[in-house]
């Protein structure tokens, strides 16, 4: 979270495509605020101030405050936006007031460190199965992040969400034994002699269905015995004579 974040704002007076359309011509974006058991207040926001926090590292779990003119700063979440299909840009966003007395469900990024020893020294695969585990805090307690080191992981080992590092206020929500990372075993090659020989049909074999069979003409003639191919044609000799 950021509380050092402040978004100015300005209250809305009116409603509408026609007021939402000039208040982007002027260069805001409008917006509304509710929930803290207070009623709903429609304000016109920067959209790049709004943009900085969505890209921040904390996103959508950063708690900044919103300023609204007129009246007092107000620990908030965005929690909606809107987005221009075609250029992308922001079209309107809706802000959760946040009670920092309550506890609140989050999602929290899950960041891997370090080189498994899987991979050098056994050619594994470091795998990331979950990037994000949910957890419930109080709103102060909401980490940017969670860092798990997989450097000691050989192929078949497992780091999982047990494993993020919950301190203070914080409860984890998601399955303790849901995966974050993994080293497995790369897929084994097929040996080139089995491939081969499934390539090359053995000697004598029957031709493959489909296949043309060869039919050698004239092969015994060939290897007729030498004194019965003269034995013939001396007899033609004979008879011509």
């Amino acid at each position: 979270m950021s509380r050092d974040v402040v978004v100015a704002a300005e209250v809305r007076t009116s409603r509408g495509k026609n007021e939402a359309r000039r208040t982007r011509v002027a260069g805001k974006i409008p917006a509304v605020v509710y929930g803290a058991f207070k009623d709903p207040v429609s304000v016109a926001v920067d959209p790049r101030a709004i943009r900085k926090i969505v890209h921040s590292e904390s996103g959508f779990n950063t708690i900044f405050d919103l300023a609204i003119e007129g009246g007092d700063s107000t620990p908030v979440m965005l929690v909606d936006r809107q987005v221009d299909p075609v250029h992308g840009g922001l079209l309107h966003v809706d802000f959760k007031r946040i009670d920092l007395t309550k506890r609140l469900k989050v999602s929290i990024p899950v960041h891997t460190v370090g080189e498994a020893k899987g991979i050098k020294l056994q050619g594994g695969l470091l795998e990331i199965v979950t990037r994000f585990v949910e957890i419930e805090c109080l709103p102060d307690d909401i980490p940017e992040h969670f860092t798990v080191d997989v450097t000691e992981l050989m192929i078949g080992q497992t780091k999982r969400a047990s494993e993020v590092g919950i301190t203070g206020s914080m409860k984890l929500i998601s399955p303790a034994d849901q995966v974050i990372a993994h080293v497995v075993a790369l897929r084994a090659e097929a040996e080139p002699a089995a491939a081969e020989a499934v390539a090359t049909p053995e000697a004598g074999a029957a031709p493959a269905v489909g296949e043309p069979e060869v039919i050698k003409k004239g092969k015994k003639d060939e290897e007729a015995p030498a004194d019965e191919k003269g034995k013939k044609g001396g007899d033609d000799k004979g008879k011509k004579k």
